[in-house]
């Protein structure tokens, strides 16, 4: 966030307008904070899966507006049966999916059955479990019969684990979707970006954009260089809300502010003491400040909340005035439980930014109040296990992006732990109400139960910020589900943003065979150069070396707390559904028979397939080496060539002002953090001068220029404290070779000191450099997580911390075990450049 307002800071000075191009009227590139793990809607809770495929490729049978309205969607229309047990819907005719089959009653049969269905994986199987039986009564009729009244069930059909898919291709939809909506899945460069085209076919109205992209920009910074540089047309959901006043000031820009489904509460654990007493969990609402901490941690964006309950919702009751803020009634409501000096709890955070803002400024407003707060950090996986799961926790902030799903508070087995039967019944009733009105009444009810049990302390709803270019028009303002529907986008201006290309423009180089031939070429030249023997003894040492590296990395990752299924399956999803994924993904097999399985991967270049995206995991490897490599290998080449100069130089004038000077800036070099420069550089040169895109990858396949220069100011920044190490490695490595017999010998003989530098000293001074860049390349290929962050490139180190966060285990493992690879080839070419390097090593090579 720092980095965010210093940015923010430095371009307060009025920026230079867009370019635009009439050709890019057709075309919307949005950036969206998260990434979906796969494309298909209806397996796991990803809500970032519907952020990208809802409206767009995928429909069901009914559909919401922005508005929070069901409507129409491949059911033209439908009507309840009288007892509220069953209900009939009027499909559309001659409607296809994107594969060219038909959709009909029976496909609609097909994918409801799906969702109920014993194996299923679907996060919200629960909600739909009320299903007795599907009916096709023909083609274009569907009945659906209910085991009690569901007055819910056609807003409930309207979400995205609701939509319809195709027999023909269900088992694939989480790499290639296939849906009846006006856009069809193009391609997919994963930590990058996804693109969508216009399908033809669409039973609809025809969008008036050709081609969206979607890129994924997790990083505040890097989304607000991003925006400011033109690089995305709009930003949705934009994630720095600590930025958006200078939008606001900026003409070229046009922030909307809409509301979301986004409750954030003060989970409390309601089976531990003191918080199973009413009294200290009302005591805990009373010391809340709600405008104070939405200014404080969201900077005025949200609305308070006084249930578990959004504004926007149908039966809203404004229950905010309920628990005023009041630290002298919280306090006293904390003597009568019996705790008149206070209480000391713990509040566990997830990584969220609301989440962590939200603890700072409560733990101060919780103090008046004689509650003494104590902040744990927790990220993403370990929140899941401990708080979640095992609900080892005080207190906790978590945003429940879910609409809804009231429904949760009687879960027993649900984190806060909250069981009344008055709830219950409250619920019962709600689920069985026979008309709409019936059921606001109760749902007001229920509300007021929630909150008068001060289950949780209601927080704020948040809101959704958009920031678009001033010419975008007919995006989602609100969001009542997480989704970004442009079928009603389009410009007014003159163009979109200068994104990077999607088409397809030649085959890429068979690099694999490339570096096959390449490396046994390299292997038969040291084997005639330095001996079979020799050769033989070092490659059986580093091949014991790796299958060492992969018994320690499986073994060490085993222990990671954090189940991926949980992971992947969101807050609301039941533990059947997560039983059910925990099968699929093989996670139920003993360590060993995992462990061989692996290795039987690895040794045949498998890899195993990917927990999140469902795609081998070896294909993820090299997407993502197509990017760090060559990143890598630039930063390597570029610190060489600053380096060198710079340490000949202040060698061969050791003493003077200019040694001392070139020493002076090595050491800067040395204290400046690379994503610092990184952001100078995007100030610079992206944001202000327009030369280089702000981030993003467009991928070798759109041409080698633009995927290099995309690499450009990323490999400046990683080079830049790289080159300052190298520079000062090699000017004490110089000195100290000046010293050496042989060169005070080649001086006496007339040369001069440039001369006996250049020709003598500088070879074997490579000894320590060459030792250097050894350990400097493996940081380089993957340690750049920041720079990725802050470019949002798609590379090793974002691939490695994403699986981490996800616990997608066997990608975690198959990376760090192509580090150690890395180390180990870097350390086997280091070996022989010291051979090459120094004449007098060959001798001792054995």
């Amino acid at each position: 966030m720092l980095l965010t307002l210093v940015l923010s800071l430095a371009l307060a000075a009025p920026a230079p307008a867009f370019a635009q191009t009439p050709s890019a009227r057709d075309r919307l590139l949005l950036g969206l904070p998260l990434e979906p793990p796969n494309l298909d809607p209806t397996s796991g809770a990803a809500a970032a899966v519907d952020e990208v495929v809802y409206g767009n490729v995928f429909e069901g049978l009914t559909k919401l507006t922005q508005s929070g309205a069901v409507v129409p969607a491949l059911a033209e229309s439908w009507e309840a049966a009288p007892d509220g047990l069953s209900f009939t819907f009027h499909l559309r005719r001659g409607v296809t999916f994107q594969d060219g089959s038909p959709f009909d009653a029976s496909t609609a049969k097909f994918s409801l059955d799906r969702i109920t269905a014993p194996e299923s994986t679907n996060a919200q199987k629960a909600l739909f479990a009320p299903i007795q039986s599907v009916e096709v009564i023909d083609p274009a009729t569907l009945r659906i019969r209910l085991s009690r009244p569901m007055t819910t069930l056609p807003y409930l059909l309207a979400w995205g684990d609701a939509v319809m898919v195709s027999p023909k291709s269900a088992a694939t939809n989480a790499v290639d979707p296939v849906g009846t909506g006006p856009f069809r899945f193009a391609n997919w460069q994963r930590g990058s970006q996804l693109t969508l085209t216009r399908w033809d076919g669409y039973w609809g109205p025809a969008p008036r954009l050709n081609t969206v992209v979607f890129r994924f920009i997790s990083d505040p910074t890097a989304a607000f260089a991003a925006v400011s540089a033109g690089d995305v047309d709009a930003f949705p959901n934009y994630p720095a809300p600590e930025n958006v006043a200078q939008f606001q000031r900026d003409s070229r820009f046009r922030v909307v502010v809409g509301a979301s489904e986004g409750k954030v509460v003060l989970g409390i654990n309601n089976t531990k003491a003191p918080f199973n007493d009413v009294r200290v969990r009302r005591a805990l609402s009373y010391a809340i400040d709600r405008d104070a901490l939405i200014q404080g941690a969201m900077f005025g964006f949200g609305q308070p909340i006084g249930s578990h309950y959004s504004r926007q919702a149908p039966g809203y009751v404004d229950l905010t005035g309920l628990y005023p803020h009041d630290p002298a009634k919280a306090r006293a409501l904390l003597a009568e439980a019996g705790y008149p000096n206070g209480i000391n709890v713990t509040l566990r955070l997830p990584p969220r930014p609301y989440a962590r803002r939200s603890g700072e400024v409560l733990i101060s407003q919780l103090a008046e109040a004689g509650i003494r707060a104590s902040i744990e950090n927790l990220e993403w996986a370990q929140w899941l296990d401990q708080v979640f799961k095992r609900r080892q926790f005080d207190l906790t902030i978590v945003e429940h992006v879910e609409p809804m799903d009231y429904d949760i508070y009687g879960r027993k087995d649900y984190y806060f732990g909250y069981d009344s039967p008055t709830f219950d019944a409250l619920l019962a009733q709600v689920n069985a109400a026979p008309d709409e009105p019936t059921r606001n009444r109760l749902l007001g009810d229920l509300q007021r139960r929630i909150a008068e049990d001060a289950v949780n302390g209601f927080l704020f709803q948040s809101s959704r910020i958009g920031v678009w270019k001033a010419d975008v028009n007919g995006l989602w303002i609100n969001g009542p589900i997480a989704a970004n529907d442009v079928t009603g986008a389009y410009w007014t201006g003159a163009g979109a943003a200068g994104a990077a290309s999607t088409e397809r423009t030649g085959g890429a180089l068979p690099w694999g065979w490339i570096s096959l031939i390449a490396g046994a070429a390299l292997l038969a030249f040291v084997a005639w150069r330095f001996g079979a023997a020799w050769l033989l003894k070092k490659l059986g040492g580093h091949a014991l070396t790796l299958l060492a590296a992969t018994v320690v990395i499986f073994l060490l990752l085993q222990v990671v707390p954090g189940d991926p299924a949980s992971y992947m399956m969101g807050l609301n999803a039941s533990p059947e559904s997560i039983a059910a994924l925990r099968q699929q993904m093989g996670l139920e097999g003993s360590g060993l028979e995992r462990y061989f399985a692996w290795l039987g991967d690895l040794l045949t270049g498998k890899f195993g397939t990917s927990y999140t995206y469902q795609v081998p995991v070896g294909g993820l490897i090299a997407e993502r080496l197509a990017v760090s490599a060559p990143l890598a290998l630039m930063a390597t080449v570029l610190s060489l060539l600053v380096a060198l100069p710079i340490g000949v130089t202040a060698a061969s004038r050791r003493g003077t002002a200019v040694d001392t000077g070139l020493i002076g800036v090595t050491q800067v070099g040395v204290a400046l953090p690379n994503f610092w420069i990184a952001m100078l550089l995007i100030l610079l040169f992206s944001v202000n001068l327009g030369w280089f895109s702000a981030g993003g990858f467009p991928g070798w396949s759109a041409g080698f220029w633009p995927a290099f220069k995309a690499l450009i100011l990323p490999a400046v920044a990683l080079a830049a404290p790289q080159a300052a190490i190298l520079a000062r490695v090699l000017r004490t490595a110089l000195l100290d070779t000046m010293n050496e017999d042989y060169v005070r010998t080649a001086r006496a003989k007339g040369l001069s000191v440039n001369q006996a530098l250049w020709r003598h000293a500088l070879r074997n001074a490579w000894i320590p450099v060459l030792t250097i860049l050894g350990l400097q390349f493996p940081f380089l290929l993957a340690g750049g997580i920041i720079i990725e962050n802050v470019f949002s490139l798609p590379g090793l180190g974002r691939l490695v911390f994403q699986a981490i966060t996800q616990r997608d285990l066997i990608v975690v493992q198959s990376v760090v075990v192509v580090l150690v690879f890395a180390v180990v080839l870097v350390s086997f070419l280091i070996d022989l450049a010291y051979l090459f390097a120094d004449p007098r090593l060959r001798g001792r090579r054995a």
